[in-house]
């Protein structure tokens, strides 16, 4: 006479349970820590063998510290603040990334390209994956010596200008023990400019520290 009504119970029990697991499933699915680096040839393991350069020991660094994070590595060489403006709105709709860093502006630099322009893509940037939920660390880059001083300061003060008015994260200088060594050559490629395989883990130090702090 009762079973029905037992039957029920158990069935609506049943639905609760269900529910219950898919609601904890999302939450643990939407919670994922995802980093995008959106960076130029310093991120993008330019003329280094796959898998040695900082992005990719991050990836190993997080699988100790910090297991379940992912990193998509969206670096291309050659890359300016304007190509990484235009590219990173596809980028959030795609990975969805919890946390973005920002390593751009060196090309900029080296090209001579407008300083105000420089600071409005990294300032735009910061703000598109802000608006997107993620939060954001910015890597400083410093102008080369013969550049003058003037040019060298206002470069400087673009990163921590954006990063101050935003309230995003910043290394100041993402090279520091690699650039500002006092026998840098050592910390190069051939060419002078790219960092060599054993100056990763010095950038990687520098990133990491902050980085950390940002993730749970």
């Amino acid at each position: 006479m009762h079973k029905p009504l037992l039957r029920r119970r158990h069935f609506n029990w049943t639905l609760l349970a269900l529910a219950g697991w898919g609601f904890a499933a999302s939450v643990q699915a939407t919670s994922a820590q995802r980093i995008l680096v959106l960076g130029d040839s310093l991120s993008a393991e330019y003329g280094l063998a796959r898998g040695t350069g900082w992005v990719a020991l991050l990836q190993k660094q997080l699988a100790q510290e910090k297991p379940g994070v992912e990193v998509i590595n969206a670096s291309i060489s050659g890359d300016t603040t304007s190509g990484g403006r235009s590219r990173l709105p596809a980028l959030i709709k795609r990975h969805q990334p919890s946390h973005v860093v920002i390593e751009l502006g060196g090309n900029d630099a080296m090209r001579g390209l407008p300083m105000n322009m420089t600071q409005g893509n990294l300032l735009a940037m910061t703000q598109q994956a802000q608006a997107a939920g993620a939060q954001v660390l910015l890597l400083g880059m410093q102008m080369p010596p013969n550049y003058g001083p003037d040019m060298a300061r206002q470069f400087e003060a673009a990163y921590v200008q954006v990063a101050k008015s935003q309230k995003a994260a910043l290394v100041p200088f993402f090279l520091k023990g690699v650039g500002d060594d006092p026998e840098p050559l050592k910390w190069f490629q051939a060419d002078r400019i790219h960092p060599n395989e054993a100056a990763q883990p010095r950038m990687l130090a520098n990133v990491w520290p902050t980085l950390k702090k940002q993730l749970k």
